[in-house]
């Protein structure tokens, strides 16, 4: 007989302690010698990222290269990226590496010991360091470095700057040689295989990477870049990650045809020409630097990920354009690492989630080195996911995956639809992709639906679907997530009258401005979301502080539109529960935002929780607050749907 319980209140496997401690942040890795070596976190040290190491050709033992209190993890327009590098040393490796709390880069041996610093201490008056460093990458000799560097000392600048590697810059900054002229923002410093030749991309304000930014290839005089040419790019075309085949030819990845491709400059002639014109994305939005979309393998071969609800892996012949690709289990695909015909990437799959894979390229073969869930749940509790796709009233195409509600055989009870949570993507120049998420499969298991949204200015569908978004934020997300959850109901999926909204950051707005400009959610919960543009405006960091101008219009010009779409002058329009949740600590997005809602909340009666997580910053790293947040979302949601769940009762203000 097939059970029936209320949608919601299913007896579900997987509680919030098995999505923080099951699930363990795995990043990418490389090649070290005859091992591998990657970024691993640690949620039970308080979100501590290390670095691991194994045997690259067996299933050996694992070991930690960093012990506490170090942690792997730069503050570089304050996403961070790129922070550690394997670094050859005669015939062995060092590891170089950023540490989070005082963004020194250290160098430490690859059997262990104490890491010595390679820059100085440069905390300032705030206690904020002021050199920070990030994308580290080998120079042009075994005696430096190259990386990022963000200057605060005098005024803000960034350039690239090469590091020796004997530790004499660690008390004498004048050491550390910048190789670059300064920008706004730079990344991607790449050297050519005689290392004659420096490129990078820069960028300046108003321009988001996903906007505009150039590419540059100077020649290598020491360590300082002379002649200086910009090969292509400008504030409407986006170049993304060079990377030079040989001494004279290099490939970058450019949206100048409306989808990010790949191109290939000949120096010598000054000549350019894509390699595979195709109506997909060869790369994506670089909110962190140092991602990798493609790999070279020789002169001739490049490994590429390419996709538009997906990504996957594919060999591109340079000379003929042609796409020969690689069946792989997986949705989505970044490649980290390369030697021969082993591929080491972060790949996920919906069998066994996110994680670090060896691809043998030549038997597509998949040895597992590193999952983020180390411990699977029941597959029954488990649900699938589809990609849709549906329609606004003025007729645009929504995209989204749907994850319906399941465990074994449990269905509702009879006469009932499912409760849908419509999750909304931060950014929002983002994209959500088809998972296992023990996240989503916590609300699935329980019988609550959960549709994933790419709403308008979402990556993975081309440049003008992200500039569906341009000076229309808080409106088009907002229509767009609205047009999937009708068209859920209309299909029969969803009860019409348990619908809800939840998302971080900037999907926290979309939450926010969705309950204050419509009626239709039953529920939202923001985690630490934007509630006013111009406190945003005001208080984030460099690298979003000009965001707002592509996503509303330029400030203070446009002001009075910013009072208009900004939710925290609207609070008043809510009709349903609100859940905020918030770190500390954050940044990004400040405390200040969610508080000033919680307050409005308070001030005109309506139902709300409001939940501040002491030391994170944005985004939950703690396997305490992990769990707090969850076990605390499940609680509202029963609050306001109706139903019995395995959680402590949460009591509404």
């Amino acid at each position: 007989m097939t059970p029936r319980l209320p949608y919601g209140s299913w007896p579900s496997p997987i509680s919030a302690e098995h999505v923080a401690v099951g699930t363990t942040p795995v990043g990418g890795g490389g090649f070290a010698g005859d091992e591998l070596w990657w970024l691993e976190g640690l949620p039970a040290e308080g979100g501590r990222l290390t670095i691991l190491a194994r045997d690259a050709q067996t299933d050996g033992p694992t070991r930690q290269l960093l012990s506490a209190p170090y942690s792997v993890r730069s503050r570089v327009n304050e996403y961070g990226g790129a922070s550690w590098a394997a670094i050859a040393a005669g015939a062995g490796h060092r590891l170089v590496f950023v540490n989070f709390s005082d963004q020194r880069m250290y160098l430490i041996d690859a059997h262990g010991g104490t890491p010595v610093p390679l820059t100085p201490a440069s905390a300032g008056n705030d206690g904020d360091p002021q050199l920070r460093f990030a994308e580290i990458v080998p120079g042009p000799t075994e005696s430096h470095v190259l990386a990022i560097c963000e200057d605060y000392r005098d005024g803000l600048r960034r350039y690239i700057a090469a590091i020796p590697l004997d530790g004499s810059a660690a008390n004498e900054s004048s050491r550390i040689i910048e190789t670059t002229a300064s920008s706004r923002f730079v990344a991607a410093p790449r050297l050519n295989p005689a290392g004659t030749r420096i490129s990078w991309i820069s960028w300046e304000h108003p321009q988001m990477p996903w906007d505009g930014t150039e590419l540059h290839v100077a020649d290598l005089e020491g360590l300082s870049a002379a002649n200086d040419t910009v090969l292509a790019g400008s504030t409407t075309e986006s170049v993304l990650q060079p990377e030079w085949i040989c001494d004279e030819r290099i490939v970058f990845v450019s949206d100048r045809s409306g989808w990010w491709n790949l191109y290939l400059h000949e120096v010598a002639t000054s000549s350019q020409r894509p390699l595979c014109e195709r109506d997909e994305e060869f790369a994506g939005p670089l909110w962190a630097v140092g991602q990798s979309w493609y790999k070279v393998r020789d002169e001739n071969t490049l490994l590429v990920t390419h996709g538009t609800h997906g990504t996957t892996l594919a060999t591109l012949d340079i000379p003929s354009g042609a796409l020969e690709e690689i069946k792989l289990p997986f949705t989505r695909i970044s490649p980290s690492g390369l030697r021969g015909n082993k591929l080491l990437a972060t790949a996920t799959s919906l069998v066994e989630g996110d994680g670090l894979r060896l691809i043998d390229l030549d038997t597509s073969e998949v040895r597992n080195i590193s999952l983020a869930l180390k411990d699977l749940p029941d597959p029954a509790a488990l649900p699938g996911a589809e990609a849709m796709e549906f329609s606004t009233k003025g007729g645009a195409r929504v995209y989204a995956h749907v994850y319906a509600p399941k465990l074994g055989n449990f269905i509702g009870s009879e006469g009932d639809l499912p409760p849908y949570v419509a999750f909304v993507h931060g950014g929002p120049t983002s994209q959500a992709f088809a998972q296992l998420s023990l996240s989503i499969a916590y609300y699935t298991s329980r019988g609550i639906g959960v549709v994933d949204v790419n709403y308008g200015g979402s990556t993975g569908f081309g440049r003008a679907y992200r500039q569906r978004l341009r000076g229309q934020w808080g409106v088009v997300d907002v229509q767009d997530t609205v047009a999937v959850l009708q068209g859920l109901v209309k299909a029969g999926l969803a009860d019409k009258n348990r619908l809800a909204i939840e998302g971080g950051s900037a999907g926290g707005w979309t939450v926010l401005s969705a309950l204050t400009t419509t009626d239709f959610f039953s529920a939202g919960i923001s985690r630490y979301g934007v509630s006013d543009l111009v406190g945003l405006v005001r208080d984030t960091h460099d690298f979003e502080s000009r965001y707002m101008e592509s996503l509303v219009g330029p400030y203070p010009e446009a002001a009075e539109l910013y009072a208009r779409r900004a939710p925290i002058n609207h609070v008043q329009d809510i009709s349903c529960p609100v859940l905020l949740l918030q770190g500390d600590q954050d940044k990004v997005v400040p405390p200040a935002q969610s508080q000033v809602v919680a307050d409005a909340l308070a001030a005109n009666s309506i139902p709300h929780a409001y939940v501040l997580f002491e030391g994170e910053q944005h985004g939950f790293r703690r396997s305490e607050n992990i769990i707090s947040a969850l076990e605390t979302s499940l609680a509202f949601y029963a609050a306001v749907f109706g139903f019995d769940a395995d959680v402590p009762v949460l009591e509404l203000s």
